[in-house]
């Protein structure tokens, strides 16, 4: 009998999802329950149906009644021998140049149950959301996969922690970290700040005091070195970024939340948070040169390559206008295949919820974010003069997913997790959506993606002709590049830019309709677009299953 899989998570997120795509693709019976204390778990194993628990995110301890009665194998985000609420942030801001992930028993001492398997793996020095959903979340899959495998042969049984190897030697049990080990001190180092503030990066940030105002911070890159001015004075603005010098250099820093206690808060562009708060960020000089690149152009030969990295997949009006201003000047180039892709752990999520909720102006933002990432939906899809490409290292939601679709051919890695709707949110979507998905994987499937709202991983969706190919374990980069040359043969580009040019569709129409549909949603919150929105942004309620973005 095929072993039969409960998945216990304190979240729908990234890893909770990919975790349970996996298992069921394995050939496991899965059934994924969220719990946020230890009755919902109980209540969770009372319909048995199950033969083994599953932990892949999971902040809770789970009762001594359930683990002694059924296998629990935990997910802790740390190799062999550490312990402790926080391994994750610790590993960062301490720059662990080597970290892992365990799978392990659940027993009455937090992370101190028998192995089941654990990886190690190089620990980039990056925020913690882009730790997690990479390399985190890679090494988290395959020790799952593979206790399940043990834990349903003959021997079923772990290694004790005492005999287990140790692949990072100083692994150690950690305490939790508190509220004063995240404060920023401003005369540190800037490498120092950052470490720190990437460990708490999305959450629950690093906490310091800018313009006289208490704010968590994160979103931050180097910027100059000696920048002649004290330490924790605001010294530039870029866009919705701001420059605060530190003890030797300075950082660029691009979302805010104001510190608060007495009510909630979400996170924002950094120049909208300060000024939120008082402080006159018009008098600060504006750069043009802003924390880092996020979109660039490159070329070899005739491929072009725009490339971009959007903090959590999340691409406000701003962001939206400055793609398509690239797009539009790759398009005119000499090339004959341009490829789209993303460079952080995220492809695309769509409209960004949390610029709209600090916009002052939530519907008519989320309308002019809307009309930003259609524009740049629709250069894709009437790109007449080169082939185009849109190569998917990261997950990808609602908007994000139509606008790869967009493109003539769409590739994923296997890890890629896509969530191509928009309900979840109170939005009936936009982005020619209504085009683009049924043109490619039928008018029945693009209706059960957008009305049942459930995640579907990267050979599913090339099952169902949502994307084209799924490209080999660990040679993304490289695979792209053959794939795109042989899109550049004379002979294959011809065949593809004909088929182009047979497409009739009215654009304009489509736009239009689905225009009339959204104005309902965000005007008249037919579908409770603003509560829903709200929950999101400011975590009052389970997030939507990636179905919309915020930073």
């Amino acid at each position: 009998m095929k072993q039969r899989v409960l998945i216990l998570a304190s979240a729908n997120n990234g890893l909770t999802q990919r975790a349970a795509l996996a298992i069921r693709r394995s050939g496991r019976p899965t059934r994924t329950e969220i719990v946020h204390c230890a009755t919902d778990i109980r209540a969770a194993v009372e319909s048995n149906g199950f033969d083994i628990v599953v932990c892949p995110y999971l902040t809770r301890r789970i009762p001594a009644d359930v683990h002694s009665k059924w296998t629990c194998i935990v997910v802790h985000p740390g190799p062999v021998g550490d312990r402790g609420p926080h391994s994750l942030d610790w590993a960062i801001r301490e720059r662990q140049p080597l970290w892992g992930v365990t799978a392990l028993t659940a027993v009455e001492e937090m992370d101190a149950g028998p192995i089941w398997s654990t990886r190690v793996f190089p620990l980039p020095a990056e925020r913690k959301s882009a730790v997690y959903n990479t390399v985190v979340a890679d090494a988290a899959i395959e020790c799952l996969l593979e206790a399940l495998d043990k834990a349903a042969g003959p021997a079923r049984s772990p290694i004790p922690q005492a005999e287990a190897p140790r692949a990072v030697a100083h692994a150690r049990t950690r305490p939790a970290m508190r509220r004063n080990d995240r404060a920023i001190c401003w005369s540190d180092d800037a490498e120092e700040i950052l470490s720190l503030v990437h460990a708490g990066d999305g959450s629950p940030g690093a906490g310091a005091i800018i313009g006289g105002a208490p704010v968590l911070v994160y979103d931050a890159f180097l910027g100059q070195v000696d920048p002649q001015a004290p330490p924790g004075a605001v010294i530039g603005r870029s866009d919705q970024a701001i420059e605060v010098a530190c003890g030797d250099a300075s950082l660029w820093i691009g979302r805010l939340q104001p510190s608060t206690v007495d009510r909630p808060s979400c996170k924002g562009p950094a120049v909208r948070v300060l000024a939120a708060a008082g402080f006159p960020v018009q008098s600060i000089p504006c750069e043009r040169t802003g924390p880092c690149r996020e979109i660039r152009y490159r070329r070899e030969g005739d491929i072009g390559y725009l490339e971009f990295d959007f903090y959590n997949g999340a691409m406000d009006t701003a962001r939206c206008d400055r793609l398509l201003a690239a797009f539009t000047h790759a398009a005119v180039q000499d090339t004959k295949v341009l490829v789209l892709a993303n460079t952080g752990p995220y492809f695309s999520n769509g409209i960004d919820l949390n610029a709209v909720e600090w916009s002052g102006d939530p519907e008519g933002e989320t309308w002019r974010n809307l009309l930003a990432i259609n524009n740049v939906c629709r250069a894709i899809l009437t790109c007449s003069t080169q082939v185009t490409v849109a190569a998917m290292s990261g997950n990808a939601g609602a908007g994000g997913v139509v606008l790869a679709s967009s493109a003539d051919l769409v590739v994923a890695t296997e890890a890629v997790v896509f969530n191509p709707h928009y309900r979840t949110i109170g939005l009936s979507g936009s982005e020619f959506h209504t085009y683009t998905l049924p043109r490619r994987v039928g008018s029945a499937s693009a209706r059960r993606l957008l009305n049942e709202c459930q995640p579907l991983d990267a050979a599913g969706a090339v099952e169902i002709g949502m994307i084209d190919a799924v490209a080999p374990s660990g040679r993304f980069g490289e695979w792209v590049a053959e794939l795109a040359g042989e899109c550049a043969h004379p002979a294959r580009w011809a065949a593809i830019m004909a088929a182009k040019r047979t497409r009739s569709i009215d654009l304009n129409s489509v736009e239009a309709a689905e225009l009339r549909r959204m104005a309902q949603d965000i005007f008249l919150d037919r579908n409770e677009f603003r509560r829903k929105r709200q929950e999101f942004v400011y975590k009052k309620s389970p997030h939507p299953s990636a179905a919309a973005t915020g930073s």
